[in-house]
């Protein structure tokens, strides 16, 4: 493992300290820190880097409360992932909205990430857009820079995240792997025979943990029956999931078939024809790596919990599973306008933003309460209508139904009239809404949390890369899950 580990991470240009922690591996003391992600461009959202800082601080703390090497190690989930629209794309802010910015695709099969090669071309144009939406500042020319650089050293989508993922965490010893690499496929060969023998009982264990889980109200984000073969194979370039019946592996929508036999000669033979799911990812990371922790996301955590069985069925424990930390990037011009508007950053960032703020300052300006006297109006109308319609009860149905769409306009007038009178509220104070979206766009996008939306490159056009390494320093005390980084 540690040859191929330095066969890796030379080509993604790791520097010293990472090359000095491979070598502790051989220490069979050794254990490991470790956490994936998939290989989103530019690093992805920013919950892969709180994951990544989450790993590297943990094993620098661990290893001087047990004074044995811990390793932190991040797993590129390349060879378990295809969904391109999930990899391709960064937000960036656009006014008081985020802009979507996605690569496009020159693929029609599904292909995982790690095999998915580079458009150079569509790249640097997609790079060059990106610079150009971005605020030119002390950085942007360095990080121009380093793009290009590593543009020009990439081959894949994961070439191109670890070489930014080594330029953002240089000096902290990160060890990187794609799980779809074929020199970790070789590796693998004893354990994807092990997954194909003991699939019944695998299965069948997650199954009825997941039925378990669903029994006592908890959700879980992963379906599993029991003819699941929780593996992936590769045929005519694209990634097909196989199922078990009745002794025959077969895709899912019966793309394929195979005896055991002449799976079991696949996983020999040519064992990069293979690749994980979301249940046996877990048990070969178990398999390659002295395990101290492993680092989770809230989605990871609740599907790690129905696998207990199946680490025991292949003679192994499940590793600690931690929650990674969770951080919020605040700005000083955002926090000017949390302080103005006398807002609580801790309600703004877990309880769904500004929005109901917004209203209710908006509400606060008026002298006239609007909808009040709106609905006041419509009372007495209805009051003052009320005999008209009485005298229609005795005539015919025509009038009687057109004294009910007579009331009906009525209302809908007083209606339209409170809502222009609002909306003019709301252009008289458009720049003071505007703040309040400035707010909800950093630090509440779309009503979740900053870190399944924004990228780091914002942070790092404006702030440098300092502040990250010292984070990566910070002793979190892991009690607490969600930290605010004040810029």
């Amino acid at each position: 493992m540690a040859n191929t580990l330095i066969k890796l991470n030379q080509g993604w240009q790791a520097d010293q300290q990472t090359f000095e922690n491979i070598d502790k591996l051989r220490d069979p003391n050794s254990v490991v820190v470790i956490g994936g992600q998939q290989a989103g461009i530019l690093s992805g959202p920013l919950y892969t880097i709180n994951k990544i800082i989450s790993i590297i601080s943990f094993a620098k703390q661990q290893t001087i409360l047990l004074g044995i090497p811990v390793l932190p190690v991040f797993w590129i989930a390349g060879g378990e992932d295809h969904d391109y629209d999930e990899v391709n794309h960064v937000y960036l802010p656009d006014g008081t909205d985020l802009k979507k910015y996605a690569m496009g695709d020159h693929y029609t099969e599904r292909v995982s990430i790690s095999n998915r090669s580079l458009d150079k071309e569509d790249a640097v144009q997609w790079i060059n857009l990106i610079i150009r939406e971005l605020k030119e500042s002390t950085y942007t020319k360095k990080i121009v820079t380093n793009l290009e650089k590593h543009l020009k050293t990439a081959d894949t989508f994961v070439d191109f995240f670890a070489l930014f993922i080594h330029e953002l965490f240089a000096e902290t010893g990160l060890i990187l792997i794609d799980s779809d690499d074929k020199d970790v496929r070789q590796l693998e060969v004893s354990f994807f025979k092990d997954i194909i023998q003991n699939q019944p009982v695998i299965s069948q264990d997650v199954f009825q943990s997941l039925q378990t889980m669903k029994t006592n109200g908890y959700h879980v984000t992963v379906e599993a029956n029991e003819n699941d073969g929780h593996l992936f194979i590769k045929e005519n370039n694209e990634r097909i999931l196989l199922q078990k019946m009745n002794k025959i592996w077969v895709g899912k929508n019966n793309e394929c078939q195979y005896t055991e036999e002449e799976l079991l000669k696949i996983a020999t033979e040519t064992p990069e024809r293979l690749s994980n799911n979301v249940v046996t990812r877990p048990l070969m990371q178990e398999k390659l790596f002295p395990t101290l922790a492993f680092f989770a996301g809230p989605s990871e955590a609740a599907y790690w919990s129905i696998l207990k069985g199946s680490f025991h069925s292949l003679s192994m424990k499940m590793p600690p599973v931690l929650p990674r930390i969770s951080l919020t990037m605040v700005e000083q011009k955002v926090l000017k306008q949390i302080n103005r508007y006398n807002l609580s950053l801790t309600q703004v960032i877990n309880q769904g933003g500004v929005q109901s703020h917004r209203l209710n300052w908006l509400k606060s300006q008026s002298q006239a309460p609007v909808d009040e006297m709106a609905n006041q109006f419509k009372r007495m109308i209805i009051d003052g209508h009320g005999p008209m319609k009485e005298v229609t009860t005795h005539l015919s149905d025509d009038i009687s139904q057109f004294a009910d769409k007579n009331l009906e306009l009525l209302l809908k007038q007083v209606d339209h009239l409170a809502n222009r009178i609002n909306q003019e509220f709301k252009r008289k104070y458009a720049d003071h809404l505007n703040e309040f979206d400035f707010v909800q766009m950093h630090v509440n996008p779309f009503n979740g949390l900053q870190e399944r939306t924004w990228n780091i490159l914002y942070f790092l056009n404006i702030y440098g890369d300092d502040w990250l390494k010292d984070i990566s320093n910070y002793p979190f005390d892991w009690k607490k899950q969600h930290y605010v980084v004040y810029l």
